[in-house]
């Protein structure tokens, strides 16, 4: 690894609510790292659910390297307290992670940092997302959709092909150079989802690029029910309503209907047939969902007129 990068240039943000056991296993992993970070910075919502994991988990209190700021529920934001979080850190390059993006080997934090050592025009690179043990072959479908085995690398010229995906990234687990961050602000504050897409979409107007880094991977899935799908597709729904700079040119809907016959044909060619109803039926939540939280910006901003 240059020896430019080195673990005094790397900090680590983690978004925690209700952490258990798995966020000193995350911790431990990043500790044998390749290229460990110089601290964890811990952004924990809700003291009290930490203080549990600290009488359930002796090691949380054995991890010298890590520095916890604490915030109440009704003060968290998605855009806001990673911004925040930056305001900590002195190092070159920030990661973000959530409390459940598990690392798959020894050498995440390397693969991230890589693709920035001669190319100064990225802004941000992104992990690939691997499906946890267990889960369904839906979201192992979905999975393969959104995270290949091929880097990638995007700028605003590629917006022809590849549409809202060229802003695609996912603060999952994504390394951010610091000067670029707070030459264009750091992330949005004030939003319910998507802060790194706006982030992406941002740096990437202004001349930037956004690094996909495949060889960079954690294990994140989640096997959402319909109703789930639903509710988290209201938040989706409502921060594109609310950011049309970003997503009002460029329609993501073109990409869910890539998903949704991709998946359909895996399912089939797989023997997974059977899971077509609940598919149908995960895909009608993310869709109400999705209008839902349209409509909820539209209807706000008509009672406001």
């Amino acid at each position: 690894m240059d020896g430019a990068i080195s673990s005094k240039s790397v900090d680590v943000v983690i978004l925690t609510y209700k952490p258990d056991k798995a966020l000193c296993d995350i911790i431990e992993k990043l500790g044998k790292q390749t290229v460990p970070p110089q601290k964890i910075i811990i952004m924990n919502t809700e003291e009290r659910y930490l203080d549990e994991l600290k009488k359930k988990d002796g090691r949380f209190e054995l991890f010298t390297n890590t520095e916890v700021h604490h915030l109440a529920k009704e003060d968290f934001d998605h855009g806001g307290t990673r911004k925040k979080a930056a305001g900590y850190s002195d190092a070159a390059f920030l990661i973000y992670m959530t409390q459940d993006a598990d690392p798959e080997d020894g050498y995440l934090i390397e693969e991230l940092l890589k693709p920035f050592k001669n190319d100064k025009s990225i802004a941000v690179t992104y992990a690939r997302q691997l499906p946890r043990k267990g889960a369904s072959p839906i979201e192992v479908y979905n999975r393969l959709f959104n995270y290949p085995d091929t880097d990638r690398k995007k700028t605003e010229a590629d917006e022809k092909e590849l549409g809202i995906k060229t802003y695609f990234c996912s603060d999952v687990c994504a390394c951010y150079r610091k000067d670029i961050y707070e030459e264009l602000g750091g992330h949005i504050e004030h939003t319910v989802f998507n802060e790194d897409m706006i982030y992406a979409h941002t740096a990437v107007k202004r001349g930037y690029s956004i690094y996909y880094a495949a060889g960079a991977k954690v294990r994140h899935s989640h096997n959402y029910t319909p109703k789930e799908q639903y509710r988290r597709n209201i938040d989706l729904g409502r921060s594109q309503a609310e950011h049309p700079e970003v997503f009002g040119a460029v329609s993501s809907e073109g990409e869910g209907k890539k998903l949704v016959l991709g998946c359909i044909s895996y399912l089939l060619k797989n023997g997974y047939w059977y899971l077509l109803p609940e598919f149908v039926a995960q895909c009608a939540g993310r869709y109400l969902g999705y209008r839902k939280g349209k409509r909820y910006v539209r209807d706000s901003r008509i009672r406001r007129t």
